[in-house]
C-alpha cells in the first residue's frame, strides 16, 4: 500500500524547489527551479529591469502531472557589474520571492542577490551529502558564511560529487519519496527484466523497503547483478555498503532531488511507516530521527542555492556505487535491461537536475529527446522505447565535463563516463579518464598561467590507502575496496602526471576533490621543470558524511610511518619523482594530516591563482580548521 497523505491535502505551491543559481556570468544568468505547473515567470535584475521568461529564455520539462523542471537561461546585451552585490527577484504570476519563498531571504531583505566576481578570489567546495548520516549538514556552514559576511561571499559553490545518494536511501526517505510521487503524479514506467512489471507495483511490493534484492530476477546468472545493486556486499578495510533501498525508477530519483534541495515538498506529504519486521522498525525509527534533523536545515541550504552560483559534477553515488569502476562492471551492469534502466534513470535525473545547469549549450539535443519522452506519458506511464533510447543517448554522451572562462580557469572533469578501460584484465580498475579525454584536458590547459581542476577523486591521494586498493585489485577484488584512484591505472596515471610536467601547461594548479569522506591538503612539487609547476591537492569530504574515525586514525598514522620522505616504499609509487608536502590541520593531534569532520572547504586565492588560506568548516559547530602549510607556526 502506498504511503498516505493527510485526508485534506495542502494546496500545491507554485514552486517546489528553487531558484538555484547555476552558471552566472556578466552577460549570462542560468537558474533552475521546479514548479507544480509551467510557470509564468519574470526575472527582475537590479540595473536591468524586468525580463519576461518565455521561450527561449526558459525551457520547461514535465516530469509528472504536477512537476515541471524549469531552466532559465538569460543572455544580456550589456554586461552586469562585477564585484558588487546585485539584487534579483523572480516573479511568479507577478508575486515576488518574498511572498512564495520567504525562507530564501536573509534578515530583512525583500529579495535575494548575487555577486559576479572578476576573478575567483575564494570559493567553497565539498562532496558527499548523505541525508541520513548522523552529522549536521555542511551546507549550513555556507549559510552562516553568507549571513555573517554577505559582501565577502565566495565566487561559487563547487559540489564535486554525490550530491544525492541514489544507492543508499533511508527507509523514511524512501517512504517520503513514494508519497511525493503520488502527490505530484510523477511519471510511472514499465520495468523490463524485474520481478515486478511496473513502477506502481514496485512501490506497493512488500520487498520495496529494505529487501529490493528480492525484486531482481531469481537467476543464478544475475548473482553479480544482485550484489552490485542491492546486496549490501561487505567491503573489508574501508566500509560496508547499505544498498537495501537503491532507487530504481526515474520518478524515485527525481523525488529524491526535490526532497534534498528544498523544504517545500516535505510540507505536501505525511508519510506513515510501512509494515516492517521488529528489527526493521527499529532501524526505520533511528533513520527517521536522522531524516528529521536533516529536514530542519533544508530552508537554510536552499537559501545558499539562491545566493551563490552552484556548479556540480557527478561521482558514483549520484548514479550507483562503483559506477563504471571496471570493464567487467560495465559488462554486467549494461548487459541486463533492469540494471541498465536503474543506471539510466539516475542519469536522466542527473542531467535534468545537475548537468543541464552547468553548461546548457551542450544539452539542446538531449533536452529535445527528453521532451519527446515526456510527451509519450499516457495515464502517467512513459513509453519504454523512447525512455531506453534516451538512456542509450546519455550513456554515450561525452559532454558532462565543462570549463568556466574564469580567472583562474575552472576545469571540471568527468571521471566517470570517459574511462580508460583495461584491455588485458576486465576486472582491473579503469583509468579515470581515457587517452582522448586526457588529450582534450591538456589542450584546455595550454598557456593558462593558473588553473583550478575539479576531480571528484583526488589526483594525489593517501599512498597507503591506494596501496591497499592496489593489492585488492591484483587479487581480483577491486569492488571490495572502491579501488578508484588516479594511480590505479598505469596509462591514466602516466598521462596526467605528464600533463603537469608539460612546459606550456599552467605554473600553478589547484586540484579540488572530494569522494573519500575525509579532508586533507598536499602541496606537490615536480622537479625537472624550470619554474614549476606548483600543485595543491585540496580535498574536502564529506558535506554530510565521514570516514570511520578509528580506521582513519590508523591509516593516517601508518601512512606517516610507511611513506615518510626517506622511506624506500616511495620508489614503488607512480609519484616517486614528485615531492609531496602535507599540510597539517590546525589544532590537530601531533602529526595528524587527515581531517575527519563533516563540513565544507573554503579556499582563498591570490592574483597568481595560488591558495593563500585553506579552511575546513566543521558542520558540528566547532571553529573552522585551518590547513596549515609546514612553514606556518601552529596557533
Amino acid at each position: 500500500m502506498l504511503p498516505s497523505s493527510s485526508d485534506i491535502s495542502p494546496a500545491l505551491p507554485p514552486v517546489l524547489v528553487g531558484p538555484l543559481l547555476r552558471r552566472l556570468e556578466p552577460t549570462r544568468l542560468v537558474m533552475w527551479l521546479v514548479g507544480t505547473r509551467p510557470l509564468t515567470l519574470t526575472l527582475r535584475v537590479d540595473g536591468v529591469g524586468d525580463l519576461t521568461l518565455d521561450a527561449p529564455r526558459c525551457t520547461v520539462v514535465p516530469v509528472g502531472q504536477q512537476a515541471f523542471v524549469h531552466l532559465i537561461d538569460v543572455r544580456l546585451d550589456t554586461a552586469l557589474p562585477q564585484d558588487v552585490v546585485i539584487d534579483y527577484d523572480l516573479l511568479v504570476d507577478g508575486a515576488p520571492i518574498a511572498e512564495w519563498a520567504p525562507h530564501l531571504l536573509y534578515g530583512q531583505a525583500q529579495c535575494p542577490n548575487f555577486v559576479l566576481h572578476s576573478r575567483i578570489d575564494q570559493l567553497v567546495h565539498g562532496s558527499c551529502r548523505k541525508p541520513h548520516y548522523p552529522t549536521h549538514d555542511g551546507l549550513l556552514c555556507v549559510d552562516r558564511l553568507l549571513a555573517q559576511a554577505p559582501q565577502q561571499r565566495p565566487a561559487l559553490l563547487m559540489m564535486s560529487g554525490d550530491q544525492v545518494y541514489a544507492d543508499d536511501v533511508a527507509g523514511p526517505m524512501l517512504r517520503a519519496i513514494h508519497a511525493l510521487i503520488e502527490r505530484l503524479g510523477l511519471f510511472e514506467e514499465c520495468l523490463d527484466g524485474a520481478v515486478v512489471e511496473d513502477s506502481a507495483k514496485l512501490y506497493e511490493h512488500p520487498a520495496s523497503y529494505y529487501h529490493r534484492a528480492d525484486l531482481l530476477p531469481a537467476l543464478e546468472s544475475n548473482e553479480t547483478l544482485r550484489e552490485r545493486f542491492f546486496g549490501g556486499a561487505r567491503k573489508p578495510i574501508f566500509t560496508s555498503s547499505s544498498a537495501d533501498n537503491h532507487l530504481v525508477t526515474f520518478a524515485e530519483v527525481m523525488a529524491m532531488y526535490l526532497l534534498v534541495w528544498s523544504p517545500v515538498p516535505w510540507t505536501l506529504i505525511d508519510p506513515q511507516p510501512p509494515e516492517l519486521t521488529a528489527e526493521r522498525r527499529q532501524r526505520y525509527a533511528l533513520e527517521q530521527q536522522r531524516i528529521e534533523g536533516f529536514k530542519t536545515g533544508l530552508g537554510d541550504a536552499a537559501r545558499v542555492f539562491a545566493h551563490l552560483s552552484c556548479l556540480m559534477i557527478f561521482d558514483d553515488h549520484d548514479i550507483t556505487d562503483d559506477w563504471n569502476l571496471s570493464a567487467q562492471w560495465e559488462e554486467t551492469a549494461y548487459g541486463h535491461p533492469f540494471s541498465k534502466r536503474i543506471i539510466g534513470n539516475a542519469l536522466i535525473a542527473y542531467m535534468l537536475c545537475q548537468g543541464w545547469g552547468n553548461n546548457p549549450d551542450v544539452f539542446d539535443e538531449v533536452i529535445q529527446q527528453t521532451l519527446a519522452l515526456s510527451d509519450t506519458a499516457r495515464d502517467r506511464y512513459l513509453d519504454s522505447g523512447p525512455q531506453d533510447k534516451l538512456i542509450d543517448t546519455l550513456l554515450g554522451f561525452q559532454q558532462w565535463h565543462y570549463v568556466l572562462p574564469t580567472t583562474p580557469a575552472l576545469v571540471v572533469l568527468d571521471t566517470r563516463t570517459r574511462r580508460w578501460r583495461s584491455e588485458r584484465n576486465l576486472k582491473q580498475p579503469s583509468g579515470l579518464l581515457d587517452w582522448e579525454a586526457l588529450s582534450e584536458l591538456q589542450q584546455e590547459l595550454l598557456d593558462h598561467p593558473s588553473a583550478i581542476i575539479v576531480s571528484p577523486a583526488p589526483i594525489f591521494g593517501v599512498k597507503l590507502i591506494e596501496t591497499v586498493q592496489r593489492v585488492f585489485s591484483w587479487c581480483g577484488y577491486p569492488l571490495l575496496v572502491d579501488a578508484e584512484n588516479w594511480m590505479a591505472h598505469r596509462g591514466a596515471a602516466q598521462v596526467i602526471l605528464n600533463i603537469f610536467r608539460h612546459s606550456r601547461t599552467p605554473g600553478n594548479y589547484v586540484v579540488l576533490s572530494g569522494d573519500v569522506h575525509y579532508s586533507f591538503v598536499y602541496e606537490v612539487l615536480i622537479p625537472h621543470r624550470k619554474g614549476g609547476p606548483r600543485i595543491w591537492q585540496i580535498t574536502s569530504s564529506g558535506i554530510k558524511n565521514e570516514f570511520p574515525p578509528a580506521l582513519l586514525e590508523w591509516f593516517d598514522r601508518l601512512n606517516r610511518w610507511l611513506y615518510s620522505p626517506r622511506s624506500p616504499l616511495n620508489w614503488f609509487t607512480k609519484r616517486r619523482s614528485m615531492r609531496i608536502i602535507p599540510h597539517t590541520p590546525e589544532h590537530a593531534e601531533a602529526g595528524e594530516r587527515l581531517w575527519n569532520s563533516a563540513g565544507i572547504g573554503q579556499v582563498f586565492f591570490n592574483e597568481q591563482g595560488q591558495p593563500t588560506q585553506i579552511f575546513q568548516h566543521n558542520a558540528n559547530g566547532q571553529p573552522p580548521t585551518r590547513m596549515l602549510a609546514p612553514q606556518e607556526p601552529s596557533a
